[in-house]
């Protein structure tokens, strides 16, 4: 049995089934849109159907049960007695077969997140080569001619190189937001050709043996409008901020309200609409959250996402974001690319 399997087993009140495909992947490496685990205290058993039984079987440490196509309809056959489940990611359907074929589902809230949130030196590895690739990506698009290039153009150009410096995938498609797209946060890349003096915003973030990255730098195309100038500023001493008081033990809405209070006492509190960062992992975005209301208390080995974002209606938008490590004393900063403002042309 893996440690990770037995973190979880030393946890529970009663078997877990374990129905989220990130959480299934962390637990045991078997990746499948439709499989289920069911951990007890003296064993792990695989649900998967046919088309995954090879790689079920091959599974250390599992009993792999094939099951019908239809998997909570097999399921649902030969669970009984008392059963936790995972109520973020149990699906109704699902609940509702198995809770009439007279299983006892008990609710059960983030017992695999809590496990995730604290990576282990081979994952904080993995994720460090990643965001390195990320990096490396970043300066490679920062050479290229920007004014006159569509959004999507320019999105569609570091998905390529986040897959010629060696990423597997891209965490998310990646955002290109130019000028008067860029004052939302999550933007969609279109045919807006970008123009001389104003921002652009780019997100993007690489796969890397099943582990995500995420950087977000932003761009100006020739000098700015003096507010968009003032707003770069105010954005990166917020960020600078919140890094220097990323501490474990502190609780996470403590270290948002770092970077949310300098961003406000600019007078620009309202342009600042999104929490601080989140945890990053085998998902893009996992525990802990970084925001005004999360109570979680960050421990050494979260890595999460410190990204303070600056939106002007109609002009244009900042967001610099990095990926950290929290540590026992600084954090350590996997994501390198300057973030002083980087003119391109």
């Amino acid at each position: 049995m893996n440690a990770r399997v037995e973190r979880l087993q030393a946890s529970l009140d009663e078997p877990l089934l374990v129905s989220e495909p990130a959480n299934v992947r962390y637990l045991t490496g078997f990746e499948s849109t439709n499989a289920a685990l069911l951990v007890d205290r003296e064993r792990v058993r695989l649900y998967a159907d046919f088309r995954y039984a090879a790689a079920g079987r091959a599974v250390e440490g599992v009993e792999f049960v094939e099951t019908e196509r239809a998997l909570y309809a097999g399921l649902a056959r030969v669970l009984s007695g008392r059963v936790g489940f995972e109520r973020e990611h149990l699906t109704y359907a699902g609940y509702e077969l198995l809770s009439a074929a007279g299983v006892d589902l008990v609710p059960r809230s983030g017992l695999v997140e809590r496990l995730r949130a604290v990576k282990d030196e081979s994952e904080l590895d993995t994720i460090r080569r990643a965001a390195a690739i990320t990096s490396k990506a970043f300066d490679r698009m920062s050479h290229e001619p920007f004014v006159g290039r569509t959004e999507r153009e320019l999105a569609w150009r570091m998905e390529e190189l986040l897959h010629e410096l060696g990423g597997h995938g891209t965490s998310f498609p990646p955002i290109v937001a130019a000028g008067p797209t860029g004052s939302t946060p999550h933007a969609h890349p279109g045919d807006r050709k970008i123009e001389a003096g104003e921002t652009v915003i780019v997100d993007a973030g690489c796969v890397l043996d099943g582990y995500s990255s995420d950087c977000t730098r932003t761009f100006a195309t020739g000098p700015l409008p003096a507010e968009l100038k003032d707003a770069y500023r105010v954005c990166l001493e917020a960020q600078l901020a919140a890094l220097d008081a990323l501490r474990p033990g502190l609780v996470a809405r403590d270290v948002d309200a770092v970077a949310r209070d300098r961003i406000a006492a600019a007078g620009l509190g309202d342009a600042f609409g999104h929490g601080l960062g989140h945890g990053v992992g085998v998902a893009l975005q996992e525990d802990p959250r970084l925001a005004q209301t999360s109570e979680w208390v960050l421990e050494p080995g979260n890595v999460v996402t410190v990204e303070p974002g600056i939106y002007l209606e109609g002009l244009g938008g900042i967001r610099i974001e990095d990926l950290v490590v929290v540590r026992d004393g600084p954090p350590e900063i996997l994501t390198t690319f300057p973030k002083d403002l980087v003119s391109v042309d």
